[in-house]
């Protein structure tokens, strides 16, 4: 089955657009394939020359390469495709000479770690560039390949096995396959980070943030579990971050004297990377109320991400809660708009979700209460 992906969209309206496209994403999550088929459908691929910073005789084409071998190198193309290009040395340099020495050449590169591809460009593309970040296959992705029906009958092997596009692809093979993600592909990139000084530290705290998605987490509280100090802890989560492994939320505060405004919840943007993290392949329909409503809590904040990311990206995303215990999971903001939305698992828990202080303090808040039941007309 085909599933087209929201970037197509992207590359529709900025190919020969007279910038680099520069596209983010963890590995596995679709990039390379998501190039070559726009190249293809627009009969493209026949004018690509394609780069992968993965083989060392692309690295040594490219690196450091002054604008005339550049030009020699791209040829009749129309357009030049660079992959895993954060391996290539000097990439930012690389980019901006072939930019500029070839405006007529479309150039796209794409990156499995954020931090270093967007730290090496970022000042030579400064102006240069349009950014596209691309994550695991999003609920109105699939919807759209099926229908809204049939992938919301997926829900449950959703919250097991995540939603990369191999293990989608794959059922029945889904442990397997996410395995192969989680240890080849996502610890390699990240084990191989100069700061990761103590791998085995690394894994004491993915694990500990796989227990506590859908709670605050305290860097102190962390760092004594996993055996560290709190800046440590704080440097090795940004570097998950920036893997597209976990995202933070920050408390939303704005009014309400007794709002928490330093506090911070860790989400996974994949549940199947998760669920591997801590061994755990049980369907929701074994596991108890509480894990499950975290599991659920996880996958519908992650899912509105994606959707942001792609489609709302000046949107900002919070949770809110107060020193008395009263809490809205996600709060959305987006020129001074302001959505909010409490996440239940079951249906019979949504009439009156929403915090009555909440609504006092922020009147003007659209509010939602979102389910298992309704949560498809949130992601589409």
């Amino acid at each position: 089955m085909f599933i087209e992906r929201d970037i197509n969209g992207f590359f529709e309206k900025r190919i020969f657009s007279g910038k680099v496209l520069v596209v983010y994403g963890p590995r596995q999550s679709g990039k390379t394939s998501a190039v070559e088929h726009f190249l293809v459908e627009k009969g493209l691929l026949g004018e690509t020359i394609a780069f992968n910073g993965d083989e060392t005789a692309d690295r040594d084409l490219l690196a450091n390469a002054s604008s005339a071998r550049l030009k020699l190198l791209a040829g009749n193309k129309r357009i030049v495709f660079i992959d895993e290009a954060q391996k290539i040395p000097e990439i930012g340099l690389v980019l901006k000479r072939f930019h500029d020495s070839a405006k007529t050449v479309q150039i796209i590169a794409t990156g499995s770690s954020s931090e270093e591809l967007a730290e090496k460009t970022e000042e030579p593309l400064t102006g240069r560039k349009f950014e596209y970040t691309l994550l695991p296959l999003s609920f109105s992705e699939l919807a759209k390949a099926k229908s809204p029906v049939d992938e919301m009958r997926e829900l449950e092997r959703r919250l097991v096995f995540g939603a990369y596009p191999d293990v989608v692809a794959n059922p029945g093979d889904e442990t397997a396959r996410i395995r192969e993600i989680g240890k080849g592909y996502l610890y390699k990139d990240i084990l191989r980070h100069d700061e990761i000084k103590r791998p085995e530290l690394l894994d004491r705290l993915l694990r500990a943030l796989a227990f506590q998605i859908g709670q605050e987490v305290s860097y102190v509280e962390l760092a004594q579990l996993v055996g560290s100090d709190p800046k440590t802890v704080s440097k090795y989560i940004d570097i998950l971050e920036k893997a597209f492994i976990v995202f933070r939320l920050g408390s939303y505060s704005r009014n309400l004297r007794n709002e928490l405004k330093k506090s911070q919840k860790v989400f996974f943007y994949d549940i199947g990377i998760r669920n591997y993290v801590v061994g755990d392949w049980r369907t929701p329909t074994q596991r108890g109320s509480g894990e499950v409503g975290h599991l659920w809590e996880n996958y519908f904040i992650a899912e509105r991400r994606k959707r942001i990311i792609a489609k709302e990206p000046e949107t900002r995303m919070f949770f809110w809660r107060t020193a008395q215990r009263q809490e809205v999971d996600l709060i959305e903001e987006s020129a001074g708009h302001l959505k909010a939305c409490e996440v239940k698992w079951s249906h019979g828990k949504t009439k009156g979700a929403i915090s009555r202080t909440f609504k006092r303090g922020y009147p003007e808040a659209e509010c939602f209460a979102v389910s298992s039941q309704n949560y498809a007309e949130f992601l589409l």
